[in-house]
């Protein structure tokens, strides 16, 4: 057992209080957005890439890819609207 860590196996371990249940419901922390599927081929280059970068930050690589897809559209959704002005 490290320095850091102790076991209590007597007495009290201190003062607490304990507070009222304040976080949401787990369906509610995440946004679910209307997703929907489709077949695309990529270069075998490219699916790597992602597959290592998303190990790097441990998420699946296709929601990183659809991230990448949404925030492309999003732009240029943005720029789109800005040039209708």
């Amino acid at each position: 057992m490290s320095e850091r860590t102790r076991k209590y196996s007597e007495g009290e371990i201190g003062d607490f209080k304990i507070v009222e249940d304040f976080l949401p419901r787990p369906d509610q922390l995440v946004l679910r957005e209307d997703n929907v599927k489709v077949t695309l081929s990529l270069s075998r280059r490219s699916v790597d890439f992602f597959k290592r970068e998303a190990d790097r930050a441990g998420v699946p690589y296709q929601r990183m890819i659809r991230a990448l897809v949404d925030s492309y559209a999003a732009r240029r959704g943005r720029r789109t609207q800005a040039a209708k002005r």
